[in-house]
C-alpha cells in the first residue's frame, strides 16, 4: 500500500473527501515527525508507539575498499507495534 492507496482507504472508511483525507494524513505525519524531532514519543493505543532510539558510534567497513571507517552516533526513529496490531497480523 502506498500513500495514495492509504488516502483512498482513509476516505472510504470516513466521510472525508480524498483531498481532506490527504490533508489529514499529512497533518498526522507532520505531528509525529515534529514530536520525534523534539525527542518525544507518540503512542497510539491499539496501534503502537513511535519513538527515537539512540545508536552508538561504531566502526564499519567501506564496501568498495574494505577500509575501516568510523560511523558517528545518531538517533533513529523506531516503531513498536501494540499487542492488538501484532494479533491482527497473526
Amino acid at each position: 500500500m502506498n500513500k495514495s492507496d492509504l488516502v483512498s482507504a482513509i476516505a472510504d472508511h470516513s466521510d472525508l473527501s480524498k483531498a481532506d483525507a490527504t490533508r489529514a494524513l499529512e497533518a498526522t505525519t507532520r505531528a509525529i515527525t515534529g514530536a520525534l524531532a523534539k525527542g518525544d514519543s507518540v503512542a497510539i493505543t491499539g496501534f503502537g508507539s513511535f519513538l527515537v532510539r539512540a545508536r552508538a558510534a561504531r566502526s564499519g567497513r567501506n564496501p568498495q575498499t574494505g577500509a575501516t571507517i568510523q560511523i558517528k552516533a545518531s538517533n533513529a526513529p523506531a516503531f513498536k507495534a501494540s499487542k492488538v496490531l501484532k494479533g491482527a497480523c497473526n
